[in-house]
């Protein structure tokens, strides 16, 4: 399997190497988010890592890095990390919000869609990156060097796009079945094209189960999740012939977008021209993995050290094709393992979610006692933004938005519930994420447009799923084992600089702009150069 994935990609050594870091900015940036990678992760098998992510934790190794923000969704991370903002700047409060001045039925919004595009909705859409607000690294780099290349290729499309930006000399993400790009105009490169023929083959052939090694066989015991039969635990990855949803949530999946990602750096010699080039990659498989799985069995494990093992493979081509390359590697959010596991090991108060906190009912609930006529309640989620029913009268909105906050407050697993008046009176935090109250997380991703007329927090380790059907696991919450997310900086010659200290991911863009000579004026964005990273001059 790995072999027909990372064909360019295998046979390499990973001797890094042994040269002086130059004193000129690199000709190659790589930013590489891997989706629902916490800093717990990060510690857990830091010492198993052999590859690519040791390779990364050899340099500048910050394993308190921070998503600050409540809203800890794939869309808000990814607006993050090239941006040098926050999503209360970026636009980018969740994956989906609701905006019911739409004239579609569909009044959500997917963060990443044009939902001007007629016949668009949030589940059938048109990619693009009409919602986010502030440029990214890379739409800044072309700016002031238009000899510059900028690519983004990534398992989601809301990855590429939000790392990506605006504009953009190619972008790639998988769609379900292949790899495609939303650009207008672009040629298609020869490195899609072979990447899509072989991931066909490979989902049209049976996967057979990854071979485990003792660190993962030690972590396979079956979880029984639902009442349907279902566990977890102990899986290895093999699939039936023709099942695209399997491959996604396997370790090929990143070994695909790391193909596709060093087919485009060879076919347009990026790192080779008279500029610096960038390029964004989002690798998605843990996100699908935890997802599906859980954090802690077999199925992670084995995913981290595949993963370990293409990214190693991956810098070592880059290596024989003497590219001077530096590499930054986050994650847009961390994770939470399936409450049933988290339970047999006296996690307190692991559980899933109440069914009544979901709006519809929630919702039907307020209704009934009000008297009141509609939803009431706009939403899909029981955290996050919910809405209040634009059809009522001005009255009975704030009658139900006080029936509403008392709802979700007397629930045993609501931890906090704001008020949009609530979040916009509160100033934009500053300083240590780690010590930030929950209204401070909040506000972070908090937008006047967009965000819902209350946010709702729940408590530890209550997990947002109810049934497990699809998913048993999940993120999105403002607790820390969401928020906490390594950032780890790279360049051949780096001095090993681990550290503890907090740093936020809106710090890499300013971080990564300082390396490369790019100026970006104090105050235009949220996040502040990382004066620590070995090689890197912040402006004063």
């Amino acid at each position: 399997m790995r072999k027909i994935i990372t064909a360019a990609l295998a046979a390499a050594t990973m001797a890094a190497p042994a040269l002086a870091a130059p004193a000129a900015p690199p000709k190659l940036v790589i930013a590489i988010s891997v989706d629902q990678f916490s800093a717990d992760l990060f510690d857990e098998y830091r010492a198993a890592f052999s590859g690519g992510l040791a390779r990364m934790a050899s340099g500048a190794a910050y394993r308190n890095g921070w998503q600050g923000h409540a809203a800890t969704e794939t869309c808000p991370g990814h607006s993050t990390i090239l941006t040098g903002d926050r999503p209360a700047r970026t636009g980018i409060i969740a994956n989906t919000w609701f905006d019911q001045s739409q004239a579609r039925s569909d009044k959500a919004v997917y963060c990443a869609e044009d939902e001007r595009v007629p016949g668009s909705s949030s589940s059938s859409y048109t990619v693009s990156p009409l919602h986010l607000r502030v440029p990214t690294l890379g739409e800044r780099l072309q700016l002031a060097s238009p000899q510059s290349r900028s690519v983004a290729v990534a398992g989601k499309d809301r990855a590429a796009v939000m790392m990506g930006g605006h504009k953009l000399d190619q972008r790639w993400y998988w769609d379900g079945k292949k790899y495609v790009t939303d650009l207008a105009g672009v040629r298609v490169p020869t490195a899609a094209t072979a990447t899509n023929a072989a991931v066909t083959r490979l989902i049209s052939a049976p996967g057979e189960p990854l071979e485990s090694p003792d660190l993962c066989r030690a972590k396979a015991k079956a979880i029984a999740v639902g009442s349907d039969g279902k566990t977890v635990g102990a899986g290895a990855f093999a699939r039936v012939a023709g099942d695209a949803k399997s491959f996604r949530a396997s370790p090929a999946f990143d070994g695909a977008t790391l193909a596709l990602a060093a087919g485009l750096i060879g076919e347009m010699k990026l790192g080779q021209g008279s500029a610096t080039d960038l390029i964004a990659i989002g690798a998605s498989a843990t996100d699908y993995v935890g997802h599906t799985y859980g954090t802690e069995g077999q199925e992670m494990c084995l995913q981290l050290l595949s993963l370990d093992r293409d990214l190693g493979d991956f810098f070592a081509l880059l290596d024989r094709q003497k590219i001077d390359y530096a590499v930054v590697l986050t994650a847009d959010h961390g994770g939470n393992d399936l409450p049933e596991r988290e339970q047999l090991a006296g996690v307190a108060g692991a559980a899933r979610v109440d069914p009544a906190l979901f709006p519809g009912t929630a919702g039907k609930a307020i209704a009934v006692k009000l008297r009141l006529g509609g939803p009431v309640l706009v939403g899909d989620s029981p955290f996050g933004d919910v809405y209040l029913d634009r059809a009522l009268s001005p009255a009975d909105r704030t009658r139900a938005l006080a029936a509403a906050v008392s709802y979700y407050r007397a629930s045993p697993q609501v931890e906090a519930v704001f008020t949009h008046a609530q979040l916009d009176r509160a100033p934009l935090p500053t300083g240590d994420p780690a010590t930030w109250s929950l209204r401070d997380r909040a506000r972070a991703s908090f937008d006047d447009q967009r965000s819902g007329d209350f946010v709702v927090l729940l408590r530890r380790r209550i997990t947002p799923i109810a049934d497990a059907k699809t998913y048993v696991a999940t993120h999105g919450s403002a607790w820390d084992y969401d928020r906490r997310v390594p950032i780890l900086f790279w360049h051949a010659g780096m001095a090993a600089a681990p550290s503890n200290a907090p740093v936020e991911t809106i710090d890499i863009a300013p971080t990564l702009a300082a390396w490369i000579g790019l100026k970006i004026a104090r105050g235009a964005i949220d996040g502040h150069c990382v004066t620590t990273v070995p090689g890197v001059s912040c402006p004063r």
